[in-house]
């Protein structure tokens, strides 16, 4: 009796590259490349290609008003993110373990976390003036709910044996906050951080869009609207870049101080 081989099924694509980094990048060079064909094929020449942006690089970074433009901008979003941090912590954990207060201004809270930014502006403009103080209120309006909401989730996702464990040993409520409920809650709370970044460079963004004040919003407009669409990308990039930075940083501290969530993440 001959034994029977058997052949496994050719896997589609296998001349494909496996690496997950090798696979980004060509798929990244296709969108260029049509980007770069349909751009060049059915659009003006000031529109912006990404040849265009790649020659303007060196042009554009080190000019010294884009320089002064972003270190307006990102500095702003790095001192809102921080206040909207602590602020939104400090909600988060009270609306989270308070049943008063999350009865009071839970509602609020989500409403005004779901109201759009550009109909903030205007009041915003009245209170603060076409100044920078008016960005920085926005940015921290903009990314304040986003940790508030995610930290009150943490807080009421802890299981009540540790809250029990905690009270046993007579601790208080400074204790089960910042000793208990903070750290299971701190998966949520690096979630609010990821959402937060990008909710704050969009809110910087359209400030300065609308503000008219030294930035990079309004160093994309200026050369939107005289024809320099590269000059313009090239802002456009840094905020990406700075985006991407976040969530590396978020993603690095989750490994970081975070093993634990990173092991029970894999083995769902």
């Amino acid at each position: 009796m001959s034994a029977t081989t058997i052949v496994a099924p050719a896997r589609p694509f296998a001349w494909l590259p496996t690496s997950n980094w090798t696979i980004k990048l060509i798929g990244g060079l296709v969108l260029a490349t049509l980007w770069q064909v349909l751009v060049g094929a059915f659009l003006p020449a000031y529109v912006a290609k990404p040849l265009g942006i790649i020659a303007a690089i060196p042009t554009v970074v080190t000019n010294p008003l884009f320089l002064s433009a972003a270190w307006a901008t990102l500095s702003a979003v790095v001192r809102g993110l921080a206040v909207a941090i602590v602020l939104g912590t400090f909600v988060g954990l009270a609306l989270g373990r308070v049943k008063l207060v999350e009865r009071a201004f839970g509602f609020y809270v989500s409403g005004l976390y779901a109201m759009p930014m550009v109909a903030v502006l205007p009041l915003v403009t009245l209170w603060f003036g076409y100044t920078g103080a008016a960005r920085m209120a926005t940015i921290i309006f903009a990314a304040f709910f986003s940790i508030a909401i995610n930290v009150a989730d943490g807080a009421k996702s802890v299981p009540p044996e540790h809250l029990e464990v905690a009270r046993s040993y007579r601790a208080g409520w400074r204790e089960i906050w910042f000793g208990v409920t903070l750290p299971a809650a701190m998966p949520y709370l690096l979630a609010g951080i990821r959402l937060a970044a990008g909710r704050a460079l969009i809110a910087a963004i359209v400030a300065e869009f609308f503000i008219s004040i030294e930035g990079l919003g309004f160093f994309i407009l200026f050369n939107s609207r005289t024809f320099h669409h590269n000059e313009a990308f090239v802002a456009v990039l840094l905020l990406a870049l700075f985006g991407v930075g976040v969530e590396a940083a978020m993603t690095w501290a989750t490994r970081r101080f975070l093993p634990w969530y990173r092991r029970e993440a894999k083995t769902d």
